[in-house]
């Protein structure tokens, strides 16, 4: 085997590499994981820490990226004039623009190197938290805003991409399993994180008069520790302040504690050329979210989607210089059949693992927050639930479930094999998808939907721990089946379309929750699930598959 480094040198297969010299965060040259020794004396401790500094930073991501979920629902719980739909709305764009984001961000590390990536994309997050903080001190701020900002907020989602394929570079083969699921797994708490910190630090005016005054709760609220009645101050603008805290030192962490690779990225340029390539790439998917938006006003959802996706991919071809070449060389992906495969399976496990995660809280305030009363003369009519359980008390209870168990879904796949365990976690998700439809279905047409909540909340655990489960068997699978050039790419496209799920999810909630049959989009998921059944039979465990059970 031959490998490059970045002087355009080559080393023959038995030469050893040499250990990297100098600072701790210097470009690394030569590097073979897939050799035992410089694997045991050099590579696991560079890998390990360029792990630990990457999982904090991709936890931010999901945090910012989908703290409006929780906004959203305490905007209503203050009286904010906006509709259930435009709030549902807030959440679907910053699902569509992280989804979106991570296309070219899939293509970042070949071409600015992983220090220059992950130090830029976690410091990019400040403009969206900043932001968000700002314009939640005054309830008067137009629709337009938050629009905006949740439209950056998906640098959050994007950023995921450009990490799992910067991580999956540091580790050999078999050690895929665990490196990519401790990095999402891990990373994904940043869902459970942000659903327990912001309730909490909305009860307290922590950054002082810096943040501005409190509002009144106009409808009870709650956090982790319990119920909070109307009346109370809160001060909703920490949401989006609180991130600033952690942001602003892991960037530092992520320029001086990380490595570019330059077997990888071979000619990454100055970090400013690095830092214009990322902007660049960027600023494609944020302009492609734009349209994407605006399409939805006149296209079918389900059309709006793909012209997304194939205008995003469409531009980043006319990228100029080597970023373009570099580009056009890594679509080689898009002729393999496995990625395609792939694609679909993970957008079950991840994509329904994001997608809920971002309708989940939303969706118990809509659902349980109303009921049936039933008048003297027989007719029906929804009204204020006043025992309603809050969202924010517990919707955090199934993301960290699902992000807990990953690593664990990585580990079992190492020793089984990735697509076994897929197979068993989709019966399950088809099973638990159609039964909590049914249970949805109970609660939205009771006179006492709390008697449903319990059974309701057990069934999205299961649904959770599934798809976690999931997303460590699919990754595991991909880190077997593409070889090392194409796996970075594929783990950030696959990754691309399943976070469509955090528009998708809140999207089809929204409008069947609206239209009166909330149980209609979860058998239609259950549907999806049981054709990812048979495409996971065919690819990869009938007797004849192309690729057993990797």
């Amino acid at each position: 085997m031959t490998r490059q480094s970045a002087d355009s040198t080559h080393w023959e297969a038995g030469q050893k590499p040499l250990p990297p010299r100098g600072r701790r965060n210097a470009d690394i040259e030569q590097w073979d994981v897939e050799d035992p020794t410089f694997w045991q004396t050099t590579g696991r401790r560079i890998a390990n820490r360029n792990l630990w500094i990457s999982i904090p930073s991709l936890l931010m991501g999901f945090a910012v990226w989908l703290m409006w979920g929780m906004i959203t629902t305490q905007m209503r719980n203050l009286g904010f004039a906006f509709t259930v739909d435009q709030l549902f709305t807030l959440t679907a764009i910053a699902g569509l623009s992280g989804a979106t984001l991570r296309i070219p961000a899939s293509f970042m590390i070949r071409i600015a190197g992983g220090r220059n990536t992950i130090f830029l994309t976690t410091a990019l997050l400040m403009l969206p938290a900043l932001g968000t903080g700002i314009a939640l001190m005054n309830p008067g701020t137009p629709l337009w805003v938050f629009q905006a900002l949740a439209l950056l907020s998906g640098i959050g989602g994007g950023n995921f991409a450009c990490s799992m394929s910067n991580i999956s570079t540091f580790y050999p083969k078999k050690q895929q399993g665990y490196a990519l699921g401790m990095n999402a797994g891990l990373g994904n708490f940043g869902v459970t994180t942000m659903q327990i910190l912001i309730p909490l630090v909305m009860t307290v005016g922590i950054f002082g008069a810096i943040a501005g005054d409190p509002m009144e709760l106009t409808r009870a609220s709650g956090t982790l520790i319990g119920r909070i009645e109307a009346g109370t101050d809160t001060w909703i603008q920490n949401a989006g302040l609180i991130w600033l805290v952690f942001l602003i030192p892991l960037a530092f962490a992520g320029w001086f504690g990380m490595n570019n690779l330059r077997t990888i990225t071979p000619h990454p340029g100055t970090p400013l050329q690095a830092f214009g390539k990322i902007i660049g790439l960027y600023g494609v998917g944020l302009i492609t979210s734009v349209v994407g938006v605006a399409a939805l006003g006149w296209l079918n959802m389900w059309l709006a989607l793909p012209l997304t996706i194939v205008l995003t991919l469409g531009l980043l071809r006319l990228m100029p210089g080597n970023v373009r070449s570099n580009i056009q060389k890594q679509f080689e992906i898009f002729r393999d059949k496995h990625t395609w495969s792939m694609t679909v399976l993970y957008i079950a496990t991840f994509g329904s693992f994001i997608g809920f995660s971002a309708a989940l809280p939303l969706s118990i305030t809509v659902i349980f927050g109303n009921m049936m009363e039933v008048a003297a003369d027989g007719s029906v009519t929804r009204v204020a639930n006043p025992d309603a359980p809050s969202a924010l008390t517990w919707a955090w209870m199934g993301p960290f479930v699902g992000a807990l168990i990953r690593p664990v879904g990585g580990w079992i796949s190492d020793k089984v094999g990735g697509s076994i365990v897929t197979q068993i976690i989709s019966v399950i998700m088809v099973a638990a998808s159609a039964a909590v439809g049914y249970v949805m279905m109970l609660a939205y047409n009771a006179t006492d939907p709390n008697q449903y909540f319990w059974m309701f909340l057990t069934l999205f655990i299961v649904l959770f721990a599934a798809s976690g489960i999931g997303n460590g068997s699919t990754f595991r699978s991909i880190g077997v089946i593409f070889d090392p050039q194409k796996k970075g790419p594929v783990l950030g496209w696959t990754s691309a379309v399943a976070a469509y799920g955090a528009f998708i999810a809140p999207r089809v909630m929204g409008e069947q929750i609206k239209a009166g049959t909330p149980e209609m989009a979860m058998y239609g998921f259950a549907v999806f699930y049981a054709l990812c059944l048979v495409v996971n039979w065919w690819f990869y465990l009938r007797g004849n598959a192309y690729v057993k059970n990797p």
